[in-house]
């Protein structure tokens, strides 16, 4: 390698990891997600041993791994694996899952109903697109690849599947599952 060469790879190699550096961030969890107490996946299955970690709790972006965005939530490190929306780059999914204003600010002023769904990880009839996410985390972008399209689909398990339904001002209309999925994610 030309020393000039080198030198442009040296450089090139300092930025990227100056750009991850800038990357690590104080924020709060968007959405309530599950965690294993080590491990958070994108699919946000409500598998047995798996806890809820609160929308709004206090995360900081420590750094990356391959498919991950490794954090501390209270004093524990952790991760959130980029399972299933791998076409998101890492640190616009850290800045989906990790966001710099406290949702609790927005989750106050809900109406009730909403604020209760919310912090139960439910959805009820009426909820925006918003407050779907902040109960519900994300859906996978390699099923949902239009947050703006009228159904989201999400998994409480490999085989619990749920669709979520929109409206046209893009409000919750009605979910479509099984009866036993139903009662786990749906409040009247």
């Amino acid at each position: 390698m030309r020393p000039s060469t080198a030198l442009l790879a040296a450089a090139l190699l300092a930025a990227s990891a100056g750009a991850l550096a800038q990357d690590k961030y104080d924020g709060y969890l968007c959405c309530n997600m599950r965690s294993d107490g080590s491990w958070i996946s994108d699919s946000n299955y409500a598998e047995n041993g798996k806890r809820v970690v609160p929308v709004g709790t206090p995360v900081s972006v420590t750094g990356y791994g391959r498919h991950r965005v490794n954090v501390r939530i209270d004093g524990a490190r952790q991760a959130i694996g980029n399972d299933y929306s791998r076409d998101i780059g890492l640190a616009d999914f850290a800045k989906r899952y990790v966001v710099t204003e406290d949702p609790a600010l927005k989750i106050a002023g809900y109406p009730a109903k909403i604020q209760d769904a919310i912090k139960r990880a439910k959805i009820t009839p009426g909820m925006t697109r918003e407050q779907v996410l902040m109960s519900l985390g994300y859906p996978i972008s390699s099923e949902n690849p239009d947050l703006g399209a009228d159904l989201w689909r999400y998994w409480m398990s490999s085989f619990a599947e749920f669709q979520v339904q929109f409206d046209g001002s893009g409000r919750v209309r009605e979910i479509t599952t099984d009866a036993n999925t139903r009662n786990l994610v749906w409040v009247d």
